[in-house]
């Protein structure tokens, strides 16, 4: 394996298990309308900015979404050349694996 297809991989691994939290999806559901400020996604979802800047951060490490500052806040966005990857990696199974019925166990007793 290539180092460039292990970054790869890595960056899949961190989009899957960015989109496995319930919080996480809510949020990306939210930007998929509209950029929107911290403050705005803290009184929509109902939770604290210091939970919300968790998920945040998971999120921006997955490559998923952006941040842009304006003074003293930060406005949110979906990034979406991340959302392509996952995408075209689920199309890859689609693809390139035909669902074969197992073969039958050897029973060597």
């Amino acid at each position: 394996m290539t180092s460039t297809s292990t970054a790869a991989s890595a960056k899949i691994v961190l989009g899957f298990h960015a989109l496995s939290e319930p919080l996480r999806v809510k949020t990306i559901e939210l930007l998929r309308e509209k950029e929107l400020c911290v403050c705005d996604l803290c009184e929509i979802l109902g939770v604290t900015q210091s939970k919300l800047s968790f998920h945040l951060k998971n999120l921006k490490e997955a490559g998923l979404i952006r941040g842009r500052q304006e003074g003293r806040w930060v406005y949110y966005s979906l990034d979406l050349p991340q959302f392509v990857a996952l995408e075209q990696y689920l199309a890859e199974f689609r693809r390139f694996s035909p669902i074969l019925p197992a073969r039958p166990c050897k029973d060597d007793r």
